[in-house]
């Protein structure tokens, strides 16, 4: 199959549920406003691209690359972002609702989360490392045999890390939420 190669535009208000995005490179692109929910987006690739108030909800992302991608105020529930390439993968993630989706098992190092809502998101088994949650959301978030090492928790809240489940050194929380972190053992703080 033949692909094609995009570069530097700009993509708004586009119903991909209707018809697929091209097959191809896209590089540089702004996508607006556009609905992606349920499309095929496998095999795509991405590079220093931005989507802003996008739906991308149980979009496929199998052999995806996503490279230095910027999500912000989107709808990205339920995707599986271990199906991605993890060769360079590179993203973060501004005022977006990622309920449901799944880092099960992946590389998300230096990954930012930022003002985002990741209920009930699986990070089980998934790197972690030097990963940044800025005033997120993490109710009912799974992280188990995480590893966490560096990542910063200070700002976020509703979540529940089991310190003897997941690699968290170095990993920095507020008061508030290394308290939390005590829960797990029947630990109450006032």
């Amino acid at each position: 199959m033949n692909s094609e190669f995009f570069e530097g535009l700009t993509f708004e208000s586009e119903d991909y549920t209707m018809r697929p995005l091209p097959k191809g490179d896209y590089e540089n692109c702004t996508f607006k406003e556009c609905n992606f929910s349920g499309s095929d987006l496998s095999e795509l690739r991405f590079e220093d691209c931005e989507f802003i108030t996008c739906n991308l909800s149980m979009a496929s992302v199998a052999n995806s690359a996503f490279r230095n991608v910027t999500f912000r105020n989107c709808k990205m529930l339920g995707i599986n972002f271990e199906e991605c390439s993890q060769f360079g993968i590179s993203f973060r993630f501004e005022e977006c609702n990622l309920s449901h989706a799944s880092f099960f098992g992946g590389k998300f190092r230096k990954t930012t989360f930022t003002k985002s809502r990741l209920h009930e998101v699986i990070f089980t088994e998934s790197d972690l490392v030097n990963s940044v949650f800025d005033e997120c959301d993490l109710s009912r978030a799974v992280f188990d045999q995480t590893q966490l090492e560096g990542a910063d928790f200070r700002t976020s809240f509703n979540f529940s890390i089991n310190p003897n489940q997941n690699r968290m050194k170095r990993s920095r929380f507020s008061l508030h939420g290394a308290a939390s972190l005590l829960e797990i053992f029947g630990i109450k703080t006032e």
